[in-house]
């Protein structure tokens, strides 16, 4: 695939502040990656070589418990790294990246790590904004887990991703990639049964909408009330 031009990433926050020469050097370095549906960008435990920068569409991070069960931690957009071990002293990568829709990447090899610290403006700022508002937001899952209701857990978790990477249709908000009935269990902690069930009670009170693996929040007030008190959201799309 071309190389993109510069324009692509001068607006994004981990280039900000780089000249066109620096962005020019930076693009020079990666490699473009087009990642086709339901495909691992990285799988957890494998060797950290490369670190991320996702382009276009969404990914879910996923973590395998000691029982086999996966756990979605998060989704991730475009404009946000991925695949960043080396920012917590990992070797390898904590956990997985699948394409939730087809996705467009830049990769760097891993061993360029330091150097984008060193010398790229705005990267380490950002990488370091970013690895606090995961720890932030796994905190926040972790507390929800183990003190929210069932309810409480899915309601919150839509309004997370409506609010992230709602899109405004003559419906509501619709999450803008496919998001399963599994999906929801896997990032609640809950079963596919209660998640069915709820999602059928809100579509009859006229709360959400949806098609195959399609949600969109028709009256995000009244979902956020079946959220109730929360832990604060980290507010953002992050990952590994």
């Amino acid at each position: 695939m071309r190389k993109p031009d510069r324009t692509l990433i001068a607006d994004m926050e981990v280039f900000q502040g780089a000249g066109p020469e620096m962005l020019d050097a930076i693009l020079a370095d990666a490699r473009v990656l087009r990642i086709e549906r339901e495909t691992a960008v990285f799988a957890e435990g494998e060797e950290a070589a490369a670190f991320f920068l996702l382009l276009d569409g969404h990914v879910r991070v996923v973590r395998t418990t000691p029982a086999g069960d996966q756990v979605i931690m998060r989704y991730i957009g475009a404009g946000q790294l991925i695949g960043i071990a080396q920012a917590i002293g990992q070797a390898t990568y904590p956990a997985s990246a699948i394409a939730a829709v087809d996705c467009v990447a830049l990769a760097w090899p891993g061993s360029l790590w330091e150097r984008f610290m060193a010398r790229t403006p705005g990267f380490a700022a950002a990488a370091c904004r970013t690895v606090g508002r995961r720890l932030q937001d796994t905190q926040a899952q972790l507390i929800d887990m183990a003190t929210g209701q069932v309810e409480q857990r899915v309601a919150r978790a839509l309004c997370r991703l409506a609010r992230q990477s709602g899109r405004q249709t003559g419906a509501g908000l619709e999450i803008s990639f496919p998001l399963s009935r599994q999906d929801i269990a896997e990032m609640t902690g809950a079963t596919l049964h209660s998640v069915s069930r709820l999602l059928a009670a809100w579509t009859a009170m006229g709360i959400i909408a949806g098609g195959r693996q399609r949600v969109t929040v028709t009256d995000f007030a009244r979902l956020q009330a079946r959220a109730g008190n929360h832990p604060p959201d980290a507010g953002g799309e992050h990952g590994p």
